[in-house]
């Protein structure tokens, strides 16, 4: 099947941004700019869980989380997965993994789950050396367990420190910023690998929040829960366009004491949630933490004062990057 007529069948719309549930595919390079997968009028999410993903020792086993990956992008696409990877990415492409790192070894994006991402891509036609696994800092991936490598021998692991930001400044509404070169130069394709967490400031840290990772200066749009700063980040055209795939890694979230590391909140979810729609996931993963936290006895984002209020704005007439509506949301899981 043609990536064209993939696309179609998908229902996947282009140019980043969600024109309603109803854009339209203006040349073969907007098909590879997917923003939303839909079903019928509705953004898909899709989640996968497996009950037996760990050992007796609770170690994430690395061929099960393999299948898990699978099972995600079949829910999302409704697609046998083969099919999904060689019609969104080829030969051609240089794909970026943008990880989250931040809270080192037990919040970071896991490693078997990167691996598994890699294996996906290679199958695809996307040659090793075409693969970067990165972040902000050489540092953040170290912390979480990822060896530097910056070469063209194999798979590549580096942050932007190694090679800086650009000269331009991008602007939108209430931001300006430097991008990573690693997302302006180097990659065509993005695919965006968060965690799911609790964070102190702008309530959760998901698909749209990881995207502050790319920019030079993210200091300085944590004022007022976030809002509209993640929003704005989001509609760099750099961001929009070159982002094909959200991969949330919902293994062990964390839904309090957020971005730093702290084990008594994390639980063992043993899930991934997939979409293109990071508005729509965004939502979904806001109401996993809500019921999390309703569970534990702790107050609501709302009542603590930090609602992810950005994730509406994401959603509103000026930026349409996807559907925050729950009646528009279809939640595939399996």
């Amino acid at each position: 099947m043609e990536r064209r007529e993939f696309i179609q069948k998908s229902g996947v719309l282009t140019g980043g941004i969600a024109l309603g549930l109803s854009g339209k595919c203006e040349s073969r390079s907007d098909l590879k700019n997917p923003s939303v997968v839909y079903g019928g009028e509705k953004s898909r999410v899709g989640i996968s869980h497996r009950a037996d993903l760990r050992n007796t020792n609770s170690s994430i086993q690395g061929e099960k989380v393999q299948r898990l990956l699978d099972a995600a992008i079949e829910n999302l696409y409704q697609q046998k997965y083969p099919k999904v990877w060689s019609q969104l990415f080829d030969k051609n492409d240089v794909v970026g993994l943008k990880i989250n790192c931040l809270a080192g070894r037990g919040l970071s994006t896991n490693a078997e789950l990167v691996d598994s991402v890699i294996e996906r891509l290679r199958e695809a036609g996307v040659a090793k050396q075409n693969i970067i696994v990165w972040d902000r800092m050489d540092r953040d991936l170290e912390h979480a367990g990822f060896k530097i490598y910056q070469g063209k021998r194999k798979v590549q692991y580096y942050g932007s420190n190694r090679v800086g930001f650009t000269s331009r400044i991008f602007e939108y509404g209430s931001i300006g910023s430097l991008l990573s070169r690693i997302l302006y130069d180097q990659c065509t394709a993005i695919i965006n690998m968060p965690i799911l967490k609790d964070h102190g400031i702008v309530g959760i840290s998901v698909g749209l929040k990881n995207f502050f990772g790319v920019i030079n200066n993210p200091n300085k749009y944590h004022d007022d829960v976030g809002d509209p700063y993640v929003a704005d980040v989001n509609m760099i055209p750099a961001i929009r366009k070159k982002n094909r795939l959200t991969i949330c890694d919902a293994l062990t979230p964390q839904y309090e004491g957020g971005p730093p590391y702290q084990p008594q909140w994390t639980w063992q979810m043993d899930s991934l949630i997939a979409a293109t729609d990071m508005v729509a996931m965004d939502y979904t993963c806001w109401q996993i933490i809500e019921k999390k936290r309703k569970e534990t006895g702790l107050e609501s984002l709302k009542e603590a004062g930090r609602e992810p209020t950005y994730i509406a704005t994401a959603a509103d007439s000026q930026h349409r990057l996807g559907t925050n509506d729950p009646a528009r949301i279809e939640v595939v899981k399996g």
